[in-house]
């Protein structure tokens, strides 16, 4: 009797012996879908046969998801062993007696990892012990040359793009944090502090308060209390107005823990790295007479160069940046585009390279409409079925193998480390990149079955819900297109092209 009860369920079970499209339209009628709107395409990349397609050329917010068009860009215009340059110059070299008369300009070049960040990336994010490393580099060659007094300013550069730091539809809670640091040229820590708190010593007392890596650009209204409970604890948050340098500071921090850490964004990237290098050469017992100044409008070239560091080639930070969902690096890609290409970095150069490599690829201009190159506007539109055609044209591009490896792979590293792991899907089959932000969560690329590879693109909004329900959807989804448990395809070993 057990045995025709578990015979009958399982018959009754969504995905056996049913459809492709029976199986995935029983996941969105569910409840926690319904709300949703949905916009889905899945594509035999052997054949080019669409298997399954739901709203595929309706307009959706892509999030995260317009990564792939920046990050495909980058790669086929600028190359897989592109570099970035940042120099330390001046007009004339250092006299006899380690005297450099006049400014010293740290020029950036565009290199997104002007940090201490550890490249190659190796399935999570790291970085070295010292924040300050790249420019302690660079204070140690120019000290190496000898240099004894610097007798001007110290200008942090960043006129290699246009002074265009934030995309005009992003949201000002997004600009004050991590996620719309603005986009400069000269970028050093992602142009980001780590705003650290701990608790004070008993209750009532001002948390202590602090700076990763150190700086005095900003100061801090600290109004937030240390408590001895969680219990009714009032949430950390921070704000600042634009243009002002002061940090507010509000809610609790418990006694007895770590504290806690924000990451918040340098609304003048060049004037901090300016600062952060003033003092690194001092350290080193150079008399700096000037100040540290951020200079955003052209001036005369500054020939002599006195220190430079070169970047890794732009392969490592397209992996860097597809996996973890970089959001500042895709926009620097967007611009260092523009300036190869149209001789100005700017943002309408680098959307109208976007809208031009979309075209080569067969994507319609009706379902390709960025407003940046990050996916943080909410004004950026863009079908299922143009994501599906710019993963095709990849898949059947000379950068496949490089392409590929720039995505996120399920069970193993990026942003889909821990997704799929106790799945059949979790050694390695699906390669997709992620996107997600309210009301929004999506998820296009690859999956390589054993049936052959497929690509897909599924594209939630409106959903009214958190997004970790509207995830477990999609992964609901994509476990649905091959209920079988199917063996990856791996780089390398794929089935030949048509």
């Amino acid at each position: 009797m057990r045995f025709l009860l578990a015979l009958l369920l399982l018959v009754a079970a969504p995905g056996f012996g049913a459809t492709l499209a029976e199986r995935l339209d029983a996941v969105l009628a569910r409840p926690a879908a319904r709300r949703a709107s949905w916009g889905i395409l899945i594509t035999d990349l052997a054949t080019g046969r669409p298997l399954y397609q739901h709203n595929a050329h309706r307009l959706f917010v892509p999030a995260s998801n317009m990564k792939l068009f920046t990050t495909a860009l980058a790669l086929t215009r600028l190359g897989p062993g592109h570099r970035y340059l940042t120099r330390l110059a001046s007009t004339a070299p250092p006299d006899e007696n380690g005297r450099l008369a006049g400014d010293l300009v740290l020029v950036g070049g565009g290199d997104p990892n002007f940090s201490s960040r550890v490249l190659p990336y190796n399935q999570r994010t790291e970085f070295s012990s010292n924040p300050l490393q790249p420019l302690e580099d660079l204070a140690e060659q120019v000290a190496a040359l000898g240099v004894r007094e610097i007798t001007g300013n110290i200008i942090g550069d960043d006129t290699w793009f246009p002074w265009q730091r934030y995309v005009d539809s992003w949201d000002l809670e997004d600009i004050v944090l991590h996620d719309g640091a603005p986009v400069t040229a000269l970028a050093f820590n992602d142009n980001v502090v780590a705003l650290r708190l701990r608790p004070g010593a008993q209750a009532g007392e001002r948390p202590l308060v602090s700076f990763q890596p150190p700086s005095e650009f900003y100061t801090v209204d600290n109004r937030a209390s240390t408590v001895m409970s969680r219990t009714n604890r009032r949430v950390i948050r921070i704000s600042r107005e634009p243009g002002e340098r002061v940090i507010h500071v509000t809610g609790d921090v418990v006694h007895g823990t770590a504290g806690e850490s924000i990451v918040v964004s340098v609304d003048d990237p060049a004037l901090f790295a300016a600062q952060a290098l003033r003092e690194a050469l001092i350290r080193r017992s150079i008399h700096v007479t000037g100040l540290a100044v951020g200079r955003h409008e052209p001036a005369p070239e500054v020939t002599f160069t006195l220190a430079s560091l070169s970047s890794m080639p732009l392969i490592e930070d397209l992996r860097l940046t597809n996996k973890v969902s970089q959001n500042l690096h895709a926009e620097i890609m967007l611009r260092e585009v523009a300036r190869e290409r149209r001789g100005s970095g700017s943002l309408e150069n680098g959307l109208a390279e976007l809208r031009e490599f979309a075209g080569e690829a067969d994507i319609s201009g009706s379902d390709f409409l960025p407003e940046d190159g990050c996916g943080l506007s909410r004004k950026n539109l863009v079908t299922p079925s143009a994501l599906v055609a710019l993963l095709t044209y990849m898949w059947n591009s000379p950068q496949h193998d490089m392409w590929l490896e720039t995505l996120p792979v399920s069970g193993e590293d990026g942003n889909l480390r821990l997704r799929y792991r106790s799945t059949p899907l979790g050694k390695g089959q699906i390669h997709a990149k992620t996107g997600s932000m309210t009301h929004v969560s999506a998820l296009s690329g690859y999956f390589l079955s054993a049936e052959g590879p497929l690509a897909f693109s599924i594209l939630a909004n409106n959903t009214g819900e958190r997004n970790a329900p509207l995830r477990a959807l999609i992964d609901q989804l994509l476990l649905a297109v091959d209920p079988s448990a199917p063996t990856a395809t791996r780089p390398g070993s794929r089935p030949a092209r048509p």
